[in-house]
């Protein structure tokens, strides 16, 4: 249970900040991507990645227990 949450935390925390890249305009990649330089996806990437790294810590707190 424990690693399943800090996995599913550090997929999120990864692909939100992929996203939250891909919105500010830093990453281009893919090129025919619908995110790259849009402004919502750097915020929707931000709390992605903000929940991911709640997960991770919520993981490891469960696991102290």
């Amino acid at each position: 249970m424990v690693l399943a949450v800090q996995v599913l935390g550090a997929a999120l925390a990864f692909s939100g900040a992929f996203w939250a890249l891909q919105g500010l305009g830093i990453v281009m990649w893919p090129p025919g991507s619908f995110m790259l330089a849009q402004r919502e996806w750097a915020l929707y990437g931000g709390i992605a990645a903000v929940i991911g790294a709640l997960l991770i810590w919520a993981g490891s707190r469960i696991g102290r227990r």
